[in-house]
């Protein structure tokens, strides 16, 4: 698979995103990712989507970003490795800038650099298994089942037991994407992961040995030392 390198063209996969069926699968996602930045840490937050998706307000936090081939355009102009400072950011949102098979893993691991202890990564893909795949049957995009997505986080450093799933958009006609947990929602057009970056545990001092009084009992070097006093005192 290729990897990040400098590229100013949009993925011609990644442009049926522009299509009926591709906006079918954007537009449900615009509310939960408004609901990722709200209940991320009070820190700048960071957008990665496509050319054709509506990105969130970005208010005075936020920074938008577009994939532009292998490289991103917006806020700044920038590759791999990300121009912005270790444990800066409150969430990242990655919006099917993986879904033309291209290396995830650095971009990943970039996220989890940038990321501050308790800050939000959501990550929306392709589902593999919806029947809503035929209409982007061909056009180069590759969908990934979420157990190889959880894989990539555990590498890049996130605890993947603690990934949450969400199935977005619709099962099949364009008009009628919503989102859902449930049993049937797993044939929803998109998937949606979530994890929360760790937050370093702080080292607890060394504990303080407890000293206890034994009255009534003499240590022994001390009581040997006493026996052997008279006796030294005797010789002289």
């Amino acid at each position: 698979m290729p990897a990040f390198a400098h590229g100013r063209q949009p993925a011609p996969a990644l442009t049926w995103f522009g299509s009926e069926a591709g906006q079918g699968v954007l537009a449900v996602e615009v509310a939960a990712m408004a609901r990722v930045i709200e209940t991320g840490p009070p820190l700048p937050w960071a957008w990665f989507g496509l050319p054709a998706a509506a990105p969130p307000e970005p208010g005075r936090r936020g920074l938008l970003l577009r994939r532009q081939g292998t490289s991103f355009e917006g806020t700044l102009r920038c590759q791999l490795p990300l121009p912005l400072a270790s444990e800066s950011l409150g969430a990242v949102l990655l919006q099917h800038v993986l879904d033309d098979g291209i290396q995830a893993q650095p971009l990943l691991d970039e996220c989890e650099r940038v990321l501050a202890p308790g800050g939000l990564l959501w990550l929306a893909a392709l589902n593999p298994w919806s029947p809503y795949r035929a209409r982007w049957a061909r056009s180069g995009l590759r969908a990934h089942d979420p157990g190889r997505w959880q894989a990539a986080l555990r590498t890049a450093g996130f605890a993947s037991e603690a990934v949450s799933l969400q199935w977005l958009g619709p099962h099949w006609r364009v008009a009628h994407g919503e989102a859902g947990v449930g049993a049937a929602d797993r044939l929803r057009a998109g998937v949606a992961l979530a994890v929360c970056k760790r937050v370093r545990s702080l080292i607890p001092p060394t504990p303080l040995k407890q000293l206890r009084w034994q009255a009534g009992r003499v240590p022994l070097a001390t009581s040997s030392e006493q026996m052997r006093r008279p006796a030294a005192i005797m010789r002289e």
